[in-house]
């Protein structure tokens, strides 16, 4: 997982959290909002995992959020690795930061929005785009969608 920032048509700054999964490259989460605490990651985390299961590891950078003791806690308590990168070495979470490359080309940096819930809105729709419509190459120009079907 990783983050993004971006602005408002006003000039106020949001953020993204992107968690992506690397066997599949499938978006699970683009949240968007203002600020995003650990406390905010953990309850998204809690979220995903609900409907697709507890991972073994989630790979991140050394961010405030990531290396905070909220999360740590959380990860802990669930049984979950927390797995970070070096710092400056962002090619050790390679898939995460394709991903926020092609999050910023084909959505992020195509709109300005006027409220967070515009960006909330069309990052869900684009999001279902990506997973179930968009082949991806590294899956064989197949989609996440697809590829998690046939693995199943």
């Amino acid at each position: 997982m990783d983050f993004m920032a971006d602005q408002l048509s006003d000039g106020r700054s949001f953020r993204t959290l992107n968690v992506l999964d690397d066997f599949n490259r499938e978006g699970l989460s683009i949240e968007v909002d203002m600020s995003m605490p650990a406390l905010r990651v953990a309850r998204t985390l809690d979220r995903i995992i609900e409907w697709r299961g507890k991972p073994k590891t989630i790979r991140v950078d050394n961010g405030p959020e990531y290396v905070s003791g909220t999360l740590q806690d959380w990860a802990k308590k669930r049984g979950i690795a927390l797995s970070y990168i070096q710092p400056g070495k962002p090619q050790q979470n390679a898939y995460v930061e394709g991903y926020n490359r092609t999050v910023h080309h084909e959505w992020l940096g195509q709109h300005i929005y006027e409220t967070i819930e515009k960006a909330r809105d069309h990052a869900t729709k684009w999001l279902w785009i990506y997973n179930d419509e968009r082949p991806n190459m590294g899956n064989g120009s197949i989609t996440p969608a697809q590829k998690l079907k046939l693995a199943a």
